[in-house]
C-alpha cells in the first residue's frame, strides 16, 4: 500500500531545503522591491538610475541583516566517511557527515554517497535550538526516542549540556548577543533611510555607520566561541572540522560595504555637497527654494515719479 509505506506510521524525516523563516523574509522584501519597479517609469532623466541604484542596494543591506537571523551556516564543516547507521549494529554506510551552526541552533545532515543504501534512504537534516526559549536538551531526547541515525546523534551531543565540551553555554550567549547586535542593526538601517529620505543626507550617512558597527559587533561577538577549544569530532577513522560559513563571510562584506558608503556619504558633505545632491535627487529642489531672478525691469515712467 502506498508503494510498500504503511500510511498510519511516522514517515522517515527528509532533509530541509529551505527554512521557512527565510522564504518569509525574502519574499517581503522582493514585494518591497516589485512595488518600486512599478513606480520607475515615473521618474525622470538621470534620476532614475540614482533612485534604482539606492532603493535596490538599501533592500539588499536590510534583507542581509534580517535573513541571517534564521541561517545556518554561520559555521560550516562537512566530512566523508564510513560510519555505523544504527546503534548496536555493525553495518557500515559510506556517508557525508554536515554539521551547521546559526545563531539559533545546529543543524546536523547525514547524506549517504550513495543516498540509498542497506534498503533505505539516507538523507537527514535535523535541527536542534539552543536559542533562549528553547530546551535543546528536550530536542536531544526526542531525538534519541526517534532513533535517528547514530552520526546525528553523535554529532548533537557534543554540543548538549551535559557534554564534556562544554560549548553548549558559549554558542548560546554568542549566538543570542550576535542576534541583538542584529536586531539593532536593522533599526538603525531603518532610521538611516527616513534621515535619506527627509532629507538630512550626513546624518542618513552617520546611522550607516552606526549599522556597519553593530553588524562588525554581531560578528565579533560570535568569534567569541572560538576561545574555547572545540572537541573533537571523530567520524569512523576522519574527524569533522567547522570554518567560518557563508553567513558570517556574507555579514563581515555588508558590514564593510555600509562602512565604505556611510564614509562616502560623510566626505561628500563636506568636500562636495551639490553632488551628493545630485546623486539624491536634490538638486531641483534646492534651485527652486535660493532661485533668483537673474535681471529686474523698471518701468521709468514709475522710476520718474518716485514710485
Amino acid at each position: 500500500l502506498f508503494d510498500g509505506v504503511y500510511p498510519f506510521y511516522p514517515q522517515q524525516r527528509k532533509a530541509a531545503v529551505f527554512d521557512i523563516s527565510t522564504i518569509i523574509v525574502i519574499v517581503v522584501f522582493l514585494t518591497l522591491a516589485c512595488s518600486f519597479l512599478l513606480i520607475i517609469p515615473g521618474i525622470r532623466g538621470r534620476a532614475r538610475l540614482f533612485w534604482t541604484l539606492r532603493v535596490f542596494l538599501s533592500l539588499f543591506v536590510g534583507v542581509v541583516i534580517v535573513v541571517v537571523q534564521f541561517t545556518g551556516d554561520w559555521e560550516t564543516g562537512w566530512v566523508q566517511a564510513n560510519t555505523s547507521y544504527k546503534s548496536f549494529s555493525h553495518v557500515q554506510v559510506n556517508a557525508d557527515i554536515g554539521l551547521h551552526i546559526g545563531l539559533a541552533g545546529v543543524n546536523v545532515t547525514l547524506r549517504g554517497n550513495p543516498v540509498n543504501q542497506i534498503n533505505e534512504t539516507i538523507n537527514y537534516n535535523e535541527h536542534f535550538p539552543w536559542n533562549f526559549g528553547a530546551d535543546y536538551d528536550h530536542s536531544y531526547s526526542q531525538g534519541l526516542q526517534k532513533g535517528l541515525p547514530s552520526p546525528i546523534l553523535y554529532v548533537a551531543e557534543k554540543f548538549s549540556r551535559q557534554s564534556p565540551c562544554a560549548v553548549h553555554r558559549q554558542y548560546r550567549i554568542a549566538g543570542h548577543y550576535a542576534s541583538a547586535m542584529l536586531w539593532v542593526a536593522f533599526c538603525t538601517w531603518i532610521i538611516s533611510n527616513i534621515l535619506f529620505s527627509m532629507p538630512v543626507l550626513v546624518y542618513g550617512g552617520y546611522m550607516l555607520l552606526v549599522t556597519g558597527a553593530f553588524m562588525i559587533f554581531s560578528l565579533l561577538s560570535f568569534s567569541t566561541v572560538r576561545s574555547s577549544p572545540m572537541c573533537l569530532i571523530q567520524i569512523g577513522t576522519r574527524a569533522l572540522h567547522v570554518a567560518y560559513g557563508g553567513s558570517f563571510w556574507l555579514m563581515l562584506a555588508i558590514g564593510l560595504l555600509c562602512f565604505v558608503v556611510g564614509i562616502t556619504v560623510v566626505a561628500m558633505h563636506h568636500l562636495n555637497l551639490d553632488l551628493l545632491k545630485t546623486f539624491f535627487d536634490l538638486r531641483e529642489d534646492k534651485a527652486e527654494e535660493y532661485q533668483e531672478m537673474p535681471e529686474v525691469f523698471i518701468n521709468p515712467h514709475f522710476g520718474n515719479k518716485g514710485l
